[in-house]
């Protein structure tokens, strides 16, 4: 394990500090501004039996979090020591405004499922081509390009009740950011920092009950933020690829179990539903807090423990991934049998 030197720790910490800073007050005024937007332009999702909420939210509001790390991000990753090459900085900055723009226009009407998905690929392959430049084999390519679309679709599957992407967003940024201060990439910690400062600004106006949703705009940018910090970080050190993916790996289980079931059983899995165990968990009358704290706990007892073993013990790393991994399926299998067990109990009752 490696830690930043003290001289350097104090040249990095006021700019990181007033990046974090900005990144949040700036997030919070643009979303307050979306919220305005949104009901000017009837930008609204509605209450249905595939959604999980009951009143009509503006959304949209993720364009905050877009715009306080298009802001802030950078800054970081090029002044704050050691600095990442501007190629990588810059095919980054515009993979995300990629992402942004095919979610921002999709929330004021509606895109067929191709061009999403198209935008996506090209985005995650540029900024992975980049990474891929003058590092790791290009082998890695397909997987980076892979796993960067799924994290920006599984993300926005993980988006349907009120708070809780954004609290993953926190959670999961803010461990990056612990994993790389503690091998010394002072920038790429601050880079994670606005992140989850971007997100807290926005989870301050969607907390429940919420007054805007993130939107297409800000789920894809966060899922694309989130791979590419991982990303960054892998290619760094190789072993910090197993924390990280121990820190995801509440919405991971959750999104890549239910898209396999339902794979499994015939299903149309690319459209939307209500099978998720999060909304389960609303669907048996918890409230969206309720929803959000489960996951939250997950995330405090069990995945921020396994990722500090990984990232203590390298030797180790791979060993926790699974296990955590393993006992995520299975929790996930158990709690959601019961709750639709529950559920069909409470139908039969009614009709008796």
């Amino acid at each position: 394990m490696v830690w930043p030197m003290s001289d350097a720790v104090v040249a990095a910490d006021v700019p990181m500090a007033f990046a974090v800073l900005i990144a949040f007050v700036v997030a919070l005024a643009v979303v307050r501004a979306a919220i305005a937007y949104a009901h000017r332009r009837g930008m609204y999702d509605q209450p249905g039996q595939r959604r999980s909420h009951k009143l009509p939210t503006p959304r949209g509001g993720g364009i905050g979090i877009i715009v306080a790390v298009l802001l802030t991000m950078p800054v970081c990753l090029i002044y704050v020591p050691p600095s990442w090459p501007l190629y990588v900085v810059f095919t980054l900055f515009t993979a995300i405004v990629l992402v942004a723009l095919i979610g921002w226009w999709d929330d004021h009407h509606s895109l067929p499922v191709l061009p999403r998905f198209g935008v996506q690929i090209a985005a995650a392959a540029l900024f992975s081509s980049a990474l891929l430049t003058h590092g790791p084999s290009w082998f890695w390519l397909p997987v980076l390009v892979l796993a960067g679309a799924w994290s920006i679709n599984l993300h926005n599957f993980m988006d349907g009740i009120d708070g809780l992407l954004a609290q993953q967003g926190i959670f999961v940024a803010c461990g990056l950011a612990m994993l790389a201060w503690g091998i010394g990439q002072l920038a790429l910690a601050g880079a994670s920092a606005c992140v989850a400062a971007a997100c807290l600004g926005f989870w301050c106006y969607n907390r429940s009950p919420a007054r805007i949703f993130m939107g297409d705009v800000g789920s894809g940018g966060v899922g694309l933020l989130l791979f590419a910090l991982s990303a960054m970080l892998w290619r760094l050190n190789m072993a910090l690829l197993w924390p990280a993916l121990i820190l995801s790996s509440a919405f991971m289980t959750d999104a890549s179990l239910t898209l396999l079931i339902r794979i499994l059983r015939g299903r149309r899995w690319y459209t939307a539903h209500r099978e998720h165990l999060y909304q389960w968990i609303v669907r048996r009358g918890h409230t969206h807090t309720v929803g959000a704290v489960w996951y939250l706990g997950w995330n405090l007892l069990v995945a921020a423990p396994f990722a500090a073993l990984a990232f203590g013990r390298p030797r180790m790393g791979l060993v926790a991934c699974i296990v955590t991994y393993a006992i995520a399926a299975v929790v996930w299998l158990v709690v959601k049998h019961r709750l639709i067990r529950r559920d069909r109990y409470k139908v039969r009752h009614v009709h008796t």
